[in-house]
């Protein structure tokens, strides 16, 4: 076994168990005083190999708080935060730029303007119901990465300038776009304005179910990718001759980061930081091996949004500060004191 793999198995399971201890606290906090104790009875409450060993004598509304509002909140907290994180080690890698994150191409700039025409005109899909904001969230994000790549092709080619300048080009309109909205929107104005600054205050099980599947597909399939991500960060000339489709390999990349970070967004608003930051860390202090950093960003993200989220609600409970905020409250100081200290390359 060589010492990337030795880290990564020395450090993966360290951080799952942050991972569950982080989740394992957070479900226990929140403005209802609930003893933590009644907390873990209710959960075990609910897992069929357990439940016969425990009592019911709680209340049904500490159960439904416990059940149905706090749990499917810690658990999309993670699953947020995996996908966001996973998302900018991939845009790092493919943009072989340390600033690329989630929102570098425009597509949490396309998720939001599709959920705040939804929230303004009260669009509901006949088969989709209230599903419908995730849904054309979803889908608005990724036309918004269809149209930079479309942008960005110059002689059936895709370079790293233009791309990145088509992403502030449709970012840029998008955003223009999204401001036009705002400015026509009345009793809705506030509800979109919280959810852009990122929240999983609207949070029941169903959200969980639909992006689940999504992320854990799109998390197998781009580790299957990390020989070729190590390949493009030594540039395209080196990946070229190391047999790299170089132009196929960054589409399909581009378009597994755009899925995850669309669907992240669709159920969570546009929560910052995140995919900027977790990456950074991981590779600052592990290297840059993407066989380390993309495993470990997906568990240091789900880290950092769920402790994130606890901090959110609970700093100035009842009241809920923006989850958008606090991310970039933590993730800033720390990740400046990193970039101070570090004496290596990104790449």
């Amino acid at each position: 076994m060589n010492s990337k793999h030795h880290k990564l198995w020395l450090w993966l399971p360290i951080f799952l168990l942050i991972l569950m201890a982080t989740m394992s606290f957070s479900v226990t906090l929140g403005a209802a005083n609930i003893n933590w104790q009644l907390v873990w009875q209710i959960i075990f409450s609910k897992i069929p190999w357990l439940s016969d060993w425990v009592d019911v004598t709680w209340s049904d509304s500490a159960e439904t708080i416990v059940w149905d509002i706090r749990m499917p909140r810690v658990l999309l907290g993670a699953l947020v935060g995996a996908a966001l994180a996973l998302a900018g080690a991939i845009y790092q890698g493919v943009l072989r730029n340390p600033l690329a994150d989630p929102f570098i191409l425009g597509v949490s700039s396309g998720a939001s303007f599709g959920a705040s025409l939804v929230m303004v005109f009260g669009w509901q899909l006949m088969l989709l119901g209230r599903f419908t904001l995730p849904a054309v969230a979803f889908v608005s994000g990724f036309v918004s990465l269809l149209i930079v790549y479309f942008l960005s092709r110059v002689n059936h080619k895709v370079r790293l300038e233009t791309i990145i300048l088509a992403g502030v080009v449709v970012q840029s309109f998008v955003g223009a776009c999204l401001s036009l909205v705002l400015s026509l929107s009345n009793e809705q104005l506030q509800t979109i304005v919280f959810w852009m600054m990122g929240s999983l205050a609207l949070t029941d099980w169903s959200y969980n179910q639909i992006i689940f599947p999504i992320i854990l597909m799109v998390g197998v399939l781009s580790l299957f990718f990390v020989k070729e991500l190590n390949m493009l960060g030594l540039g395209e000339e080196v990946a070229h001759h190391s047999g790299v489709s170089v132009q196929r390999t960054r589409f399909v990349l581009l378009v597994l980061a755009s899925i995850i970070t669309g669907a992240a967004v669709s159920v969570s608003g546009a929560i910052g930081f995140v995919g900027l930051v977790v990456p950074h860390i991981i590779r600052l202090l592990f290297g840059a091996d993407y066989r380390v950093i993309l495993p470990l960003s997906i568990v240091g993200g789900a880290i950092f949004l769920v402790g994130a989220d606890a901090f959110s609600r609970t700093i100035l409970a009842p009241r809920e500060i923006p989850l958008g905020v606090i991310t970039a409250f933590l993730g800033a100081p720390f990740f400046g004191y990193l970039l101070r200290r570090a004496k290596r390359g990104y790449f």
